[in-house]
């Protein structure tokens, strides 16, 4: 069954964590599709009240009476926006706690609700947290992804005569994934990322943290997407914005928590300590990263030192919106050495087997684009299971033992 237009891969296991757990949480940030998924389900396989705090009277009654809130209600509920009453957390844990009954609650928050300082004392143990990205290419084309297993198991996608050329890719990644912007012009979608990234700065901002300049954590934003893909450099960010370092890491995590960016540490188990430490940050969609720095199609098509770092940040949490989906748990990591063997991607499974993805703009992928691959596959050896090179051409061609390139369209078809 389809969330609006959309059926979203996470929803079989948002409906297995709801049979499993007294209370689950859905997390994400604003327009990804939160409210109209739970809302399908509370009509349809999970029958149940549906509250919304985006209602300002009901979000006043909440914070008023938290206790009595809870109180009236009788029977599996929908709290949509949790993080606008926050103090209704420890009235639901007094309920969980008198109740053991699976799904009783289903909470959704627009920001991180884990850091919340009532949080820490209300729900550990007692809610299944889940996260729901902008839609991922496979849920756009009605396909489900299984790149990720594929390539644990040792399998390429074998693409063939996949559109050549960054020109090919422009359209999709100044979209991105929010649900709202399919079909829009593109003088539609700058107007909706104006009004939301406003929003979010202007009202959610609020409901998670004390800031006292706003504009700070605004401007931070937009350098981190200036830089997405990066290395980190948290003095470096400061000292371009005018203020102290441990500011700039306090509004990453403020946008980290409101789900705006994300970041990806290093990776570095069993290859000595040589390894360069910082994370990379990363904006969460590409259509929103497109707004930030100011890019458009004819740009993507023209500027190989714009589309370079797009198309990774777009491989990177179109992984992490897999991730999510896969047969196993798996985590993201980066991968780079002081010789400057880098693998933009690491997939690592709780099993220490490892798939390594770099990613490449151009339509002729080469043997040195493997270099940081084959430095892995040679020091892991059976633990490493699979290399890819994404690029922009035709064909998935091998490249040697355990490894491949594949065009981007690979991710999901």
């Amino acid at each position: 069954m389809a969330s609006g237009l959309f059926t979203r891969h996470l929803r079989p296991h948002l409906l297995e964590a709801l049979t499993e757990s007294r209370a689950v949480a859905l997390l994400g940030a604003r327009q990804v599709g939160k409210s109209t998924l739970v809302a399908d389900l509370a009509t349809s396989d999970h029958p149940a009240r549906f509250i919304s705090l985006d209602d300002e009277a009901t979000a006043n009654a909440a914070r008023a009476d938290p206790t009595g809130f809870i109180a009236e209600i009788s029977g599996p509920v929908v709290i949509d926006e949790i993080q606008r009453a926050p103090g209704l957390l420890l009235a639901i844990k007094q309920r969980l706690d008198s109740d053991q009954s699976r799904g009783q609650f289903l909470l959704t928050g627009s920001a991180n609700v884990l850091t919340l300082p009532t949080v820490s004392d209300a729900l550990p143990g007692r809610v299944e947290y889940l996260n729901l990205w902008p839609l991922s290419q496979g849920e756009l084309h009605d396909h489900h992804e299984t790149f990720i297993d594929e390539l644990f198991g040792g399998h390429f996608p074998q693409v063939s005569g996949a559109p050549v050329g960054r020109s090919a890719l422009a359209s999709m990644l100044t979209t991105g994934g929010y649900p709202e912007l399919q079909g829009r012009s593109a003088r539609g979608r700058s107007r909706f990322f104006v009004s939301y990234v406003a929003s979010i700065i202007g009202r959610d901002l609020d409901d998670i943290a004390n800031v006292r300049n706003v504009e700070n954590v605004e401007r931070l934003l937009f350098m981190i997407a200036a830089r997405s893909g990066g290395l980190a450099s948290f003095h470096g960010m400061a000292t371009d914005l005018g203020i102290d370092t441990n500011t700039v890491r306090a509004h990453t995590k403020i946008l980290e928590d409101l789900f705006l960016i994300r970041r990806l540490r290093p990776w570095h188990a069993n290859l000595g300590s040589r390894q360069i430490k910082s994370p990379k940050l990363y904006i969460v969609d590409s259509g929103l990263l497109t707004y930030l720095i100011g890019a458009n199609e004819r740009r993507i098509t023209d500027d190989g030192d714009i589309t370079g770092p797009l198309l990774e940040s777009f491989t990177a949490m179109e992984l992490l919106r897999q991730a999510d989906w896969a047969q196993e748990p798996v985590q993201l990591f980066h991968y780079r050495d002081q010789q400057q063997r880098e693998v933009d991607v690491i997939l690592e499974r709780h099993s220490g087997e490892i798939v390594g993805i770099e990613v490449k703009a151009s339509a002729t992928p080469a043997a040195r684009d493997f270099a940081g691959l084959r430095h892995l596959r040679d020091k892991l050896g059976t633990r490493f299971k699979a290399g890819v090179v994404l690029h922009t051409g035709a064909d998935t061609l091998p490249f040697g033992d355990r490894l491949a390139a594949v065009p981007i369209s690979g991710l999901w078809s």
